[in-house]
């Protein structure tokens, strides 16, 4: 062959290298620019991955929170509740003691004004003279003022008379009451 044709085969030759070597190069940045846009949607997604995780941390600590929330409303109207039922219980307990108090105090009244009238029968009814007389005059005088003392004193009168008694004479009120209990226990035990 020539020489020329050899220059030529080899200026073909040469741009042939020079073309693959661009190609190559070309083929080199594409991956490059591929392996980047791959990178860029990985990050992308994990970016995404991570974001749909806090999302749902936060929505998981949300209604954590609401929960608890509920619960110590909950607990706040239950014990508010029950507050409010022991208010009105005690309220209804009070009223009961008031009105069996006062019902025990006419109970008592009552009983005084029977005593004066059993007094007055005692006085009609029996002789006016003599030893009987006398005695019955005694009786009569007692249950009356027997009555007028339950009339005027009512069952709180005979407390507050009863708790004077025992300060003044502390140790006769103390045999009382040990002699009291003890024919109770007999009488209990027979």
């Amino acid at each position: 062959m020539s020489n020329a044709t050899t220059r030529s085969a080899q200026t073909e030759a040469e741009k042939a290298k020079q073309s693959a070597g661009q190609a190559a190069s070309n083929i080199g940045q594409a991956a490059g620019h591929a392996g980047q846009a791959g990178q860029d949607i990985l990050g992308a997604a994990g970016q995404k991955v991570q974001d749909a995780a806090h999302t749902a941390g936060q929505k998981a600590q949300d209604l954590v929170q609401t929960a608890g929330q509920k619960a110590q409303d909950l607990a706040h109207t239950a014990g508010q509740k029950a507050q409010d039922l022991a208010h009105t219980a005690g309220q209804k307990a009070q009223d009961l003691a008031h009105t069996a108090g006062s019902k025990a105090e006419d109970a008592t009244a009552s009983f005084g004004k029977t005593l004066e009238s059993a007094a007055d029968k005692v006085r009609s009814n029996t002789p006016n003279e003599g030893v009987l007389g006398r005695a019955s005059e005694a009786v009569a005088s007692t249950l009356e003022q027997g009555g007028r003392y339950l009339e005027d004193k009512n069952l709180s009168g005979m407390a507050d008379d009863m708790t004077e008694m025992i300060r003044r004479n502390p140790i006769p009120a103390v045999l009382l009451g040990v002699g009291l209990g003890f024919l109770i226990g007999r009488s209990l035990r027979s």
